[in-house]
Order: C-alpha cells, then structure tokens, then sequence
C-alpha cells in the first residue's frame, strides 16, 4: 500500500494511494495510484474540499486518467472555435504530439478561464481581441513569466495562422511584447564541478553515469538520448535523426563518437542486447518525460538539484565554442536549422576569452611596475 502525508496547513492527513510526482520544470502533481491499476492525476488544490472530492471520486473507481471534456465550440466567431480549427489544420496536425499537447493545454485552458462576469473567454470573439487584452492575459501569469511568455507566443501563432487563412484581418498578439525573465538564460548550465560532483557519486558502470554521458557527450535532447542505440553507431560515429520536427523538417546528424563516451558505454552491462543504449531498471527503454524525471532524482542523490538534463546539452554547446567551433560547426552539431542559437554561445565564448586576454595584459602591467626601474638583468657571468 501507497501512503502519502499531505499538510494542509493545520495538521496532517494521510491519504491512500496518493503518490506525487515531479515534472520536469519542478511541479509537483499528485496522483492516484491503486494496486494494479493505472494512476489517476488529481488537479484540484491539495487542502480544499474540491481536492477531497476528487480524491474520494478516484479512490471509487473513476476511469483512470479519464480526460476532461473540452466543450465543443458552437460559436464560430469564439476565441475556442479558432483554436479548434487550428487544432485541425495541417499546419498543426504536423507538429509533434509532445508539441501540439503542450500548445493544446495552455490554449484550452485559456478558453476556460472565466471573466468578472463569469464568462469564458473562450467564448468571446476573437474579432474583437486587441493587443491590450492579450497584455492582460500576460500579467495575469506575471508571477510564472516563462508560461506568460509561452501564452502569449501561442496566441501570436494561432493568429498568424489565422491571417493566413483569412479567418482573421489581424495578428492582436504580434507586437505585445514577453516578459523579462529572471533567468533568461533558461536551464542551468553545468559547469567542470558539477560535472566531476556527479561523476564521483555515479561510478562508471551505474546507469545514472550512462546517462549522464549520453547527455553530455552527445549534446542530444532527452527526447534523442532515449532513442540512441549501438544501431545508431558505426566506425566511430553516431547517426540519428532528431525527434524535433521530424514531421514537419527532418534533421539528421552525424557527430563522432568521443573516446570517453564509447568507454562508458563499453564499460554498462546494461547497453548489451538491447535496442536502447538508456533502460529502466526492468531493462525497458525509457520515455522522454520518464527519463527526465529519473534523471532529476540521479541529480539530487549527487546533491546537484539545481541541474538538469537539458542544462548538459547546454553546457556541451559551451565546452565546443570555448574549444573554437565556429557557428556552422555547433549549428551542424546540435541539427540546428538557423544561427541564431550559436551565436550566442560563440558570443559568449568570444566574450570570455577577450575577457581572459585582457585579465593576462593587466597581470603583466601590475608586473612591469613591481621591477625597480633601476634594476637590471645580470648576465651569467656577472659576479
């Protein structure tokens, strides 16, 4: 039996079978989770009698992960109407699934919301919408600002499609601008420490060490790291289509094989026979989200919970333009279709080593003045 002690505030509780689980943008979400059965996402506030509803309902027998119906649009001049044509267009249709889900819930959700006036928004025309309510909409996720961001670069999409398709004369969203992030740089990137700090609590051999060297060897994303296996490699090379837009723009690269990286591999029992270089440990390939979930807890047993699996992407892109690597080299890399990407770690790159010339000209100005002026080199044979 799955227990779980949930504080409310006033006391403790214990409720059976709820488990919680952590994503990858650190959000804690409880569940369900019954002997046997599939586990059950409960969404209400945790401490509320909605939640304890809830609960009670999934504890009865309610269809497992039984999703939430989204009221049809009848209306087709609504805000929910245009965002189901969408849904249904090719333009959409060929994104990836993990895409068009995310893009999915955060513009559902934004139809559910109600007004003042308990009205859905979904439900208002989106004829009528002005930059001035797509402000509004972002400020009212100012206190999570890369989900307003997120928001709003969804509804810049939607309308664009929608101009393009003539079911609307204008882009509301186009000029509103995103928020300022207090970490606009995104994922941590590890740095020689980190990396060493988690070498040395998951020895060569482990799975946690496998992974960690998939990740940063390669540069792939998780997505691709959970898919690598000894049929992607050959003469010392590895060959992998990537999973991002593989529908729409399919990307396949070529990168070496790093000595350290065939090492490990050669070195983890669990790499032989199977499809996938990464298994659970019941010899199962991983799913993109399961193995950063696993992977966020190997960073936490290594006292490094502030790092991620994509933070090792990062910081392989920044060993490569430390080392030199132009933009067409880390753009050929990492399957990157534009530079934009690159540039800004060889900008940094650039950055750090005009920073460490000028560090070493100082070093020697401070020296120059240190020697008397009247102090001269004796030669060897001076006495």
């Amino acid at each position: 039996m799955v227990e779980f002690r949930l504080r409310d505030g006033t006391g403790s509780i214990r409720l059976r079978y709820l488990v919680e689980d952590t994503d990858r943008h650190g959000n804690v979400r409880l569940y369900v989770r019954r002997p046997g059965q599939p586990k059950i996402r409960l969404h209400e506030q945790p401490g509320t009698d909605a939640f304890m509803a809830e609960y009670r309902a999934a504890i009865g027998g309610a269809p497992a992960n039984a999703k939430r119906q989204k009221p049809k649009a009848k209306d087709p001049a609504s805000l929910r109407w245009l965002c189901q044509q969408w849904y249904q267009d090719a333009d959409f249709r060929t994104l990836s699934r993990s895409t068009q889900h995310i893009r999915r819930l955060v513009l559902d959700a934004l139809c559910d919301q109600r007004d003042s006036q308990g009205r859905c928004l979904g439900d208002k025309p989106f004829a009528l919408m002005e930059a001035r309510h797509i402000r509004a909409i972002r400020d009212t996720k100012a206190d999570t600002p890369a989900a307003a961001n997120n928001l709003v670069g969804y509804l810049r999409l939607l309308f664009k499609w929608a101009v393009n398709t003539e079911r609307a004369t204008r882009n509301p969203a186009r000029d509103v601008p995103k928020l300022t992030l207090p970490n606009p740089d995104g994922h941590h990137t590890w740095t020689p420490p980190e990396i060493a700090q988690f070498e040395a609590h998951h020895p060569i051999g482990t799975h946690a060490r496998l992974a960690m060297a998939v990740l940063y060897y390669t540069g792939l994303r998780r997505s691709d790291a959970v898919l690598l296996g000894r049929q992607h490699i050959s003469n010392g090379w590895i060959r992998i289509t990537l999973t991002k837009n593989r529908a729409r723009k399919p990307t396949t690269i070529e990168i070496p094989l790093l000595p350290e990286l065939a090492a490990i591999i050669d070195a983890t029992p669990t790499t032989q026979g199977n499809l996938t270089l990464l298994t659970t440990s019941f010899g199962q390939p991983y799913g993109a989200v399961g193995f950063g979930n696993r992977f966020r807890e190997w960073c936490n047993e290594a006292g490094l919970p502030h790092c991620s699996a994509h933070g090792l992407r990062k910081s392989r892109s920044t060993a490569l333009a430390e080392s030199g690597a132009t933009e067409r080299e880390l753009m050929a890399w990492n399957g990157w279709h534009s530079a934009g990407e690159a540039t800004r770690y060889t900008r940094k790159a650039n950055q750090r080593t005009l920073a460490g010339r000028a560090a070493e000209k100082l070093m020697e100005q401070k020296m120059d003045k240190t020697v008397p002026p009247n102090l001269t080199r004796k030669s060897g044979g001076d006495k």
